[in-house]
């Protein structure tokens, strides 16, 4: 596993070797917005399944992380909305896919919660419905609030904008979105980014994920790239 100063920039079918069957993933974006497409068509190529895809949504049918469902390399999915896919819903009804639905404050703070090393969080959003079943309760000032256990991943598939060779990155308007969060919370984490820059190219001020939390460097529509450190 990369563990360079240096980040190495691989081809996406490299990088995603790093994802086992098993795994569970971390995919950035909302909607269509953030979503490491060069990567998640790798993946999608290559077949790895038995997945626990962690995501915002699972986007539509044939788009995006949407084709891990489709392809059924997708065991379990935790998300807060499905309602754009039906294939996700199809199969879900057929109770060939579990489907963990949080709402969307909850699960960004739970992958919070995962980044940051906390035991979990205490969230009034859900107390008394049906949400709340199965999980711990807890009175505060004389307020319930629903324990929420922290969220985590082996691999984050994440969409930058520009990184430099530290793996520094910098986002562009609203896809941003959950993919800096995510970075936090994978043991692995690997970013497809439209331009990588030498040092000193991106100012300081502007890097929201610091290289620290970045393993692997991919070029935005190049799958064949030749890796290098």
């Amino acid at each position: 596993m990369p563990t360079h100063i240096i980040k190495p920039v691989m081809s996406a079918e490299e990088a995603v070797s790093y994802v086992k069957t098993g795994s569970s993933v971390m995919v950035g974006g909302f909607n269509y917005g953030g979503i490491p497409y060069t990567l998640i068509d790798a993946l999608a190529e290559s077949k790895t399944g038995d997945l626990h895809l962690i995501s915002n949504d699972t986007a539509y049918e044939g788009v995006g992380h949407g084709k891990l469902v489709q392809n059924g390399q997708v065991r379990k999915v935790t998300a807060s909305h499905v309602g754009l896919n039906k294939v996700t819903q199809s199969l879900f009804n057929e109770g060939k896919l579990e489907l963990e639905l949080v709402p969307q404050g909850t699960f960004v703070e739970r992958i919070r919660a995962g980044g940051f090393g906390l035991g979990g969080i205490l969230t009034p959003t859900g107390v008394g419905t049906v949400h709340e079943e199965g999980k711990q309760v807890l009175e505060v000032q004389g307020k319930r609030y629903i324990l929420e256990l922290p969220l985590k991943a082996d691999v984050a598939l994440i969409r930058g904008y520009r990184a430099d060779r530290y793996g520094n990155l910098v986002y562009f308007g609203t896809n941003r979105n959950f993919n800096p969060a995510m970075a936090t919370a994978a043991s692995l984490v690997i970013a497809e980014v439209d331009a990588i820059l030498e040092l000193g190219d991106i100012d300081p001020n502007d890097v929201v994920t610091p290289g620290i939390l970045v393993d692997i460097l991919v070029l935005k529509g190049d799958s064949h790239y030749a890796s290098r450190t």
